[in-house]
């Protein structure tokens, strides 16, 4: 595992960008694991502004999301499909056709998982994976538990995550169940990339860096990975 620490969240953001650059550049099908939340916000500007430039382009990149709510609509302000189409994928040339979002309105969970899995697999595998992490030091929705999860599955998100992501439902109540890639799932990744900014962050950074893998800090678990990168601004690194 390598860590860098930044100085500023907007010099953080071109370096992972320019990360994903490198890999859409060197791969002629080239598939991305992508993310929700704040943190990889700035990134998908950076991205935008290389492709308004010139610099890249997404027109042979396919993508699968690592999560999405359980019963919410799909156009919903807040589902993570809403959030990508307007953070990324309405101002780039990828082909639409070529978006996986897990469907978290899907009837029978287990075997959409699995089948999510399989075009994960079909597509040749995630060259980059692009994630943050939560204060309890969740990747995806997975949760501190007792085990790592392997495959896409249901899961009930905690108290800690209930109350982190309900400032975005202000006039709705939060889905207290998602859909969410496993820790299996996101290890089969070639590269990883996480992103982490704020003081907020530093206790479960420190736990994933430093601290004993284990399922109670699924972060922690990419200490095993042999091409995974921490991206901190110096206030996520505080405890480091």
């Amino acid at each position: 595992m390598e860590v860098k620490i930044f100085d500023s969240t907007a010099d953080l953001a071109l370096y992972a960008a320019r990360i994903f650059q490198n890999v859409i550049k060197e791969n002629s099908a080239p598939v991305l694991g992508l993310a929700t939340g704040a943190s990889p916000v700035e990134t998908y500007k950076e991205l935008i502004k290389m492709y308004n430039n010139g610099e890249i382009s997404f027109k042979d990149v396919t993508t699968f999301n690592l999560d999405e709510y359980c019963d919410l609509p799909k156009d919903d302000k807040n589902s993570y499909y809403t959030f990508m189409m307007e953070n990324l994928f309405n101002y780039v040339d990828i082909d639409k056709n070529n978006v996986n979002i897990p469907d978290g309105n899907a009837a029978d969970t287990d075997k959409y998982g699995e089948e999510y899995d399989k075009k994960i697999m079909n597509a040749g595998g995630i060259d980059i994976q692009l994630l943050g992490i939560g204060v309890n030091g969740h990747i995806g929705f997975n949760e501190p538990s007792e085990s790592f999860s392997e495959g896409t599955h249901k899961v009930k998100l905690t108290d800690s995550t209930l109350k982190a992501n309900s400032r975005y439902f202000t006039d709705s109540e939060m889905p207290h169940y998602a859909l969410t890639m496993g820790i299996g799932s996101i290890m089969n990744a070639k590269k990883i990339v996480l992103i982490a900014t704020g003081e907020a962050k530093a206790q479960a950074v420190y736990s994933a860096v430093k601290g004993e893998v284990s399922p109670n800090c699924p972060a922690s678990i990419l200490q095993t990975h042999n091409d995974a990168i921490f991206l901190l601004d110096s206030a996520a690194a505080s405890m480091l």
